[in-house]
């Protein structure tokens, strides 16, 4: 079961937007976030949320969105995030969140995908026009952006060719590709 969560939680870009969703769903996925582990339990992060359009549109600008999908500028209108998690470090308890985000962020989603969302991790932000735009004080850093929503997109895994390319891409259907390495390519038998 476990299995099926991780296959399906991918990264997705382009949602039903009109499909709200609610503080309270956004509190539950946090609360997956604060059980989990946290080095030295020292628990830095701290959370932004938001549902609203308002909101959401002071933080869709500043969030780049695909990389690898050179001529796609993000989702259009009608298919943004109907939601965001801002994800912050708390200066004040720890200089040092190497761990506790990736952890965090894995919960969230998994969460999010057995409530039939689906998201995306920014780690491309524009932090400095960000904080100025939701009045983030100094003490925090903003360390990652979660977008989420009912995916409006099919993402499909397939093994990378004999090319090696692992970029991402998108069939003429916006079928979204993500190449993944062989099981047997990432362990090594040393």
């Amino acid at each position: 079961m476990i299995r099926d969560l991780v296959k399906k939680n991918r990264s997705y870009r382009r949602f039903y937007q009109d499909v709200r969703i609610e503080r309270r769903t956004l509190e539950e996925l946090i609360d997956l976030a604060r059980l989990s582990s946290s080095g030295a339990n020292l628990q830095p992060l701290k959370y932004v949320l938001s549902w609203d359009e308002e909101k959401n549109s002071l933080i869709f600008p500043h969030l780049r969105w695909a990389g690898y999908l050179k001529d796609w500028d993000g989702p259009v209108e009608g298919e943004r995030p109907s939601a965001y998690i801002v994800m912050l470090g708390d200066k004040d308890i720890s200089k040092n969140y190497m761990w506790d985000p990736g952890i965090a962020c894995q919960s969230i989603l998994l969460g999010a995908c057995e409530k039939g969302l689906g998201g995306c991790i920014f780690g491309s932000v524009d932090r400095k026009n960000l904080a100025e735009a939701l009045n983030i004080p100094e003490k925090y850093e903003i360390l990652l952006v979660i977008a989420l929503g009912k995916p409006k997109e099919i993402v499909v895994l397939e093994e990378i060719d004999a090319s090696g390319d692992i970029k991402y891409w998108r069939d003429e259907n916006q079928v979204h590709h993500v190449p993944k390495r062989k099981l047997e390519d990432i362990i090594l038998d040393l």
